[in-house]
């Protein structure tokens, strides 16, 4: 089952916050920094939105949406910036289900798409997205 995160169960996911971070080898990992970042993205907010896929009375995924705007299409657009889930429930749609509820989502504030980047070697999450019918961008992905 899938929820929007708010004060009330956003201390659900911050331990899946933590896992995601380690497997994109962030340093270092706060708690609290992680709970006042995210606790600004909920339903009332502009910037985004965080869900979270509960199964079994257990949380066991999140994805964070984010909106900004695109010159090439000229329109706001939603950033598909986290999907995580379990490594034990991997493989069980539960991140499948999270993606069009996020883009549903997104529609429906007056995104144009949903779009997202992974490390190349996320052959995981790679073969999730390549079963979508989303397209694979060739544009390059830069930090400075």
């Amino acid at each position: 089952m899938i929820e929007m995160v708010s004060n009330n169960n956003l201390n659900e996911i911050l331990p899946l916050i933590k896992s995601y971070q380690k497997f994109y080898k962030v340093a270092p990992i706060a708690d609290e920094v992680n709970r006042n970042f995210f606790s600004q993205f909920n339903e009332d907010s502009s910037s985004g939105c965080q869900f979270l896929y509960r199964k079994e009375d257990k949380v066991v995924a999140f994805a964070t949406v984010y909106f900004t705007f695109n010159s090439n299409v000229a329109s706001k657009v939603a950033i598909l910036n986290d999907l995580y889930v379990l490594s034990n429930c991997r493989g069980q749609q539960i991140g499948r289900q999270l993606i069009e509820y996020c883009r549903e989502f997104a529609l429906s504030k007056g995104a144009v798409r949903l779009q997202w980047v992974t490390a190349p070697d996320n052959l995981v999450a790679q073969k999730l997205y390549d079963s979508l019918d989303a397209k694979r961008s060739e544009w390059a992905f830069y930090v400075y």
